[in-house]
């Protein structure tokens, strides 16, 4: 269910210029309201694809369910940051491999995107 959902939210990986710019579209990063180089609040969260943000939510979970490579990775995240943003890093990093999955036709390999 979510890779379908995750298939047919993106269409097609063609209309993404960047990675950037998938994952601001799946609300994988936060959006800035500024101007002129002055900050203003965080207004704009809610900017993107709101299932997209869920499925990739998810599947950061079930990535680690079973998996002691990726929960040490996890564990790796949490020693800088709280475990909601570990979680919301793996997601993050979950879209941006998704990406260069459909963008370069490859399948994924878990050994490349736990080492970096």
């Amino acid at each position: 269910v979510l890779a379908l959902t995750i298939l047919y939210e993106i269409g097609t990986i063609k209309r993404f210029d960047s990675v950037q710019k998938f994952a601001s579209y799946s609300r994988l990063v936060k959006c800035k309201a500024e101007s002129a180089g002055k900050a203003y609040g965080t207004q704009g969260n809610k900017i993107g694809n709101a299932h997209l943000k869920w499925a990739f939510s998810e599947a950061a979970v079930l990535f680690l369910k079973g998996n002691p490579p990726a929960q040490a990775y996890l564990a790796k995240l949490q020693k800088r940051m709280s475990k909601a943003k570990a979680l919301s890093a793996l997601a993050h990093k979950l879209g941006r491999c998704m990406y260069f999955m459909l963008k370069n036709q490859t399948v994924f390999d878990s050994e490349r995107f736990l080492a970096g």
